[in-house]
């Protein structure tokens, strides 16, 4: 599908509670985690605009749902839980998007979609945690709204290799284009040094 001419930046649940191997975590979510940092970093430079997600309920259970009780360790990521919070090397700046979900797509029972319409974005770089779960329903239904889905590879993980290179063989044979994040990175700048259509 290739990269559009308004691309946004997902980062999928890379929170204090995926980063630990304790909690939700382990696998490669680490260094990807650390390759996201630098394609945040370049990407803010771009001006092209950044969205986060976040897994949080209600304390009290009272949005409580079938996610939930599939994965009973959800329902304690709360706001005041620090396991629901975004790690700090990719804390959120001002006028970026931080979406509260409970699940799996950022799309679900979001205002996702309409923010990127209002900011005319055609592609989406999507990163995070985890590749088989929240990462792939948010590229497919970015790929249901019109949206066209980049996986970056190397700045999503999954808590075993195993899902992790399934999922991102099904993606790119069915849903989204892949890049690593040099790629991705090489692609942008060449982007902004080519000359202005006359």
């Amino acid at each position: 599908m290739g990269l559009g001419e308004s691309p946004a930046l997902v980062i999928i649940d890379f929170t204090n509670g995926f980063d630990d191997p304790a909690q939700f975590g382990g696998g490669n979510i680490r260094p990807a985690i650390a390759e996201t940092a630098k394609l945040l970093i370049h990407c803010r430079a771009l001006g092209i605009p950044v969205a986060h997600t976040r897994v949080v309920f209600a304390a009290d259970g009272s949005d409580s749902n079938l996610l939930a009780r599939k994965i009973l360790p959800l329902a304690t990521l709360t706001e005041s839980n620090p396991a629901s919070h975004i790690v700090p090397v990719l804390k959120p700046e001002l006028g970026e998007l931080v979406i509260k979900k409970r699940d799996p797509s950022a799309f679900f029972g979001t205002d996702f979609c309409a923010w990127l319409a209002r900011r005319h974005v055609d592609t989406l770089l999507v990163t995070g945690c985890t590749t088989s779960g929240c990462v792939r329903a948010t590229v497919v239904d970015a790929l249901g709204y019109g949206f066209r889905p980049i996986v970056v590879t190397d700045a999503v993980g999954d808590r075993a290799l195993g899902p992790h290179e399934a999922s991102l063989f099904d993606m790119g044979q069915k849903y989204a284009d892949l890049k690593s994040r040099a790629e991705i990175a090489a692609e942008l700048d060449a982007r902004r040094r080519l000359p202005a259509a006359e």
